[in-house]
Order: C-alpha cells, then structure tokens, then sequence
C-alpha cells in the first residue's frame, strides 16, 4: 500500500467492552473460548475512526518503509498504545524452549531482523547452511574484514550490512570469524531445532580426528545461541566427571543435554544466571543460598 506513494486513508479500530474478547494473542485462550466469550457477553462494541488521509513527504515517497512507520505511529498515538518491532516471526525466538532456550532475545531479536532485511532468512535451507559451515570451515578460524565477508555471503555492503557485520566484530578490528555469523544465523532461522544448530557448530570447530572442541570454542557457541554473556563452564565439566577439562565431544555433550531438561541453568554459568538473585549470591535446587566463594 505504501511502495505507489500516493495518500493513505488510515482507520482506527477500538473495542470498548470492558473484557477484551478480541485481542487474541499467541499464549492465551483459544479461538473458541474467546467466541464464547464474546458471545456471552450482552453488548459488544466497536468504535471505527478515519483518521485525516495521510500525504507523504518526498522522503517517505522514495522510502516506503519510512512512510509505512510513521503512518503506523500515527495510527499507535490515535490509540494510545504502544509499538514493538517484534514480528510474527520472532515468536518462535521468544517462545524458544528446551535444555538450550534461549535466555535472552535481544541480540538475537536484532540480529533476525537485520537478516530478514538483508534477505537472507527467505529461501534458507539446512543443505545452505552446511554449504556456508563448510567454507568456514575451511577459514580456519581466520577472520574477515566487511568486504571480505560481503564477498562470503555474495552480498553488497549496505549499512544494514555493515550492521550485521559489527554485531560480530567484538575485538574492535574490523574483523569476525564467520563462523558466529553462521551459528547465529541457525539459532533464529530454527530456534526450536538447537540441537541442529550445536551440531553444526560442532561440525566448524571440532578436532577432524578426535571430534572434540575446546572448552573456550564450545563457550562461544553457547553464548550466541542463548543470547548470553560470560559463559563458564565448570559445572558442565563436573557433571561429565571427565578427564580432560578442556575438551568434549559432541556425543559426550548429547548424552548430558539428553538427561537434564534444564540443562543450561543446571550444567552452565553466566552472567545474570536465573539463579542468581540480586545480591549476587546462587540459589541452589532446594532454595538455599550459597556464596560465590563457597
């Protein structure tokens, strides 16, 4: 409606009942209850407002998605309510579930839209995602430049570009190590398929003859796909009872993830872990406090 850059007709919708049956949203009562609910109730009302038409400015003519926001704010103001740029498609992200959910969405939520914008999400395919894990692979670990990187994903360098690429420069260089990019890029396009994605990213850093990875590799790993920082993995290491504390395979870690449900607050620590409180201290299984230190 918004890429012609003609004049829009905004209309508003407001339902006035004081039990909202009509706002249906993704956790909450079905279809049905929510038609029955509607159906009990004596009166239902609804208040429709044309808005003034809408001309675009000269900006917003050459931009269609300038025009579309600030005509959707208009809209938000008329009805006084708040905006959000979650889409549809982030709730699989938000609502992600299992031993490696994701604890927190932000950087993922911005890194999915910044993909979505580029085009990447659209058309991507487990078999594409190996191909690209494969050629990083073959980097090495060998970090890439902006351009570099275009020239990877055979992208041009726009400033949603440049974006995605600072998202992963976190030494300040200038440079990534793709393979963030990829393991990223596998957490938002199937959230509900985490163990797909550790084992791709098994796949980009594991010993060819031994299967492990080090203890630092698989630390990454689990920062980006639970959106977490400071990654510690000592409880991991206990509950293995293994040998060597600075390697593990990917069965090893399979088997674990399969026997604890809440693996990551169980067998991982980072920063601002569930279980620690707001003084700092970590509260154990049965409600106890215990110190840091201790």
């Amino acid at each position: 409606a918004f890429i012609p850059g003609f004049p829009v007709q905004p209309v508003v919708l407001r339902y006035l009942n004081k039990l909202d049956t009509f706002s249906w949203t993704w956790h909450g009562p079905g279809a049905l209850k929510i038609l029955w609910l509607t159906l009990c109730q004596p009166h239902n009302s609804v208040e429709i407002e044309f808005l003034p038409v809408y001309y675009p400015s000269m900006k917003e003519r050459e931009n269609p998605a300038l025009f579309a926001s600030n005509v959707r704010k208009l809209m938000a103001k008329a009805l006084d309510v708040p905006l959000t740029d979650l889409s549809f498609d982030d709730r699989e992200i938000i609502l992600s579930r299992g031993p490696l959910r994701i604890h927190d969405c932000s950087s993922l939520l911005h890194f999915n839209q910044l993909v979505c914008r580029l085009g990447l999400k659209t058309g991507t395919t487990d078999n594409m995602l190996e191909e690209e894990a494969r050629r990083a692979t073959k980097l090495q670990g060998d970090r890439l430049g902006l351009e570099d990187f275009a020239q990877f994903l055979n992208l041009p360098v726009t400033d949603t570009f440049r974006q995605v690429h600072s998202l992963f420069d976190q030494a300040g260089d200038g440079k990534i190590d793709v393979r963030h990019y990829i393991i990223a890029l596998s957490t938002v396009q199937w959230p509900h398929k985490s163990m797909d994605t550790l084992k791709l990213a098994f796949k980009m850093y594991e010993n060819e003859d031994s299967g492990e990875i080090m203890e630092d590799d698989l630390a990454v790993i689990l920062e980006i796909m639970l959106g977490v920082k400071e990654v510690e993995l000592s409880p991991l290491f206990l509950q293995l009872q293994a040998s060597d504390m600075r390697k593990i395979t990917y069965d090893e870690l399979q088997c674990l993830i399969k026997q604890r449900p809440h693996f990551s607050v169980d067998c991982l620590n980072f920063k601002d872990h569930p279980r620690s409180d707001c003084t700092g201290r970590l509260q154990s299984c049965n409600g106890q406090s215990h110190n840091k230190d201790n």
